[in-house]
């Protein structure tokens, strides 16, 4: 069996009920940037919209609902080097369904939980460059 050629994970996605009101709440909420705005499809029916954190390689794709998927229920995990921080700037944001408490343990990074409008599931997790 020969080794994989694969190197990187790039583009997690997500299913949203809107891509317009996932976009606002990415940007608008958590400061993500748009990576991707583009039609495509039979008559540009269809539409591409990548959004990721400021200088993150990686990217999340949200899709409407293809296939019989429904929206909701994905989960990503990204990192910052102010867990603490991050929890208050959202919790003060004020409608924006989060733990309020942070998970802290000494066998785990310390972290917390969100939800976008359509129920996926972001953690926001300390960055493993502090974990040492």
């Amino acid at each position: 069996m020969s080794s994989s050629t694969i190197t990187n994970i790039g583009v997690a996605m997500f299913t949203v009920t809107s891509q317009d009101a996932a976009l606002d709440f990415y940007t608008g909420k958590l400061g993500f940037e748009v990576r991707a705005d583009v039609r495509f499809g039979e008559n540009d029916s269809m539409r591409w919209l990548e959004i990721a954190p400021p200088g993150s390689t990686a990217r999340l794709a949200l899709n409407e609902p293809m296939g019989g998927g429904q929206p909701g229920g994905g989960s990503i995990g990204v990192e910052t080097r102010d867990v603490a921080g991050e929890h208050k700037r959202i919790k003060a944001l004020g409608d924006v369904e989060v733990d309020q408490e942070l998970i802290v343990s000494p066998d785990i990074p310390l972290m917390f939980m969100l939800k976008d409008p359509d129920g996926n599931y972001i953690w926001v997790v300390e960055d493993p460059e502090l974990r040492g």
